[in-house]
């Protein structure tokens, strides 16, 4: 295994960048992979709910926000790696498609993988970060006092 394949905060990126991608580009994007491995499962795509937990001003006590869906579901692969996908709504594909890659990324797969799945979601995702941002800097509104002279 590459360091990369053993790193958790890696692994945690990794997983980010898949839970927050949009099922279809994602979808699009795994079609361009050559055969998906067989797999087993260990727990097949389900979809609950989990409690959203939130901090006043990021500091303060925490306190229950509310409910949020998701799905999420485990597999192995035939060489004993395991993948995990949680992902937000009920769209079981997706986790599927997560889990795989999760799995593939701890293998020897994981290079291929990264550039044909991993980093356009990461530059995509980047880009809808910087158009957000600058359609909120558009409307920022710059407050100054002028010095009246009376010191």
């Amino acid at each position: 295994m590459t360091p990369e394949q053993t790193n958790t905060p890696a692994r945690q990126r990794w997983m980010s960048t898949l839970a927050k991608a949009a099922p279809a580009q994602l979808h699009a994007l795994c079609d361009g992979l050559d055969e998906w491995p067989a797999h087993t499962w260990l727990r097949p795509p389900e979809v609950g709910g989990v409690m959203v937990r939130g901090r006043a001003g990021g500091t303060g006590a925490p306190f229950n926000l509310g409910e949020m869906t998701v799905t999420r579901c485990a597999l192995r692969l035939p060489c004993g790696t395991v993948g995990h996908g949680y992902v937000q709504g009920r769209d079981k594909a997706h986790a599927e498609r997560a889990a795989l890659i999760d799995a593939l990324m701890q293998t020897d797969r994981a290079g291929a993988i990264r550039a044909a799945i991993l980093t356009p979601l990461e530059e995509a995702a980047q880009t809808a970060r910087a158009t957000r941002a600058a359609k909120a800097a558009a409307t920022k509104v710059d407050f100054f006092t002028m010095v009246r002279g009376e010191d």
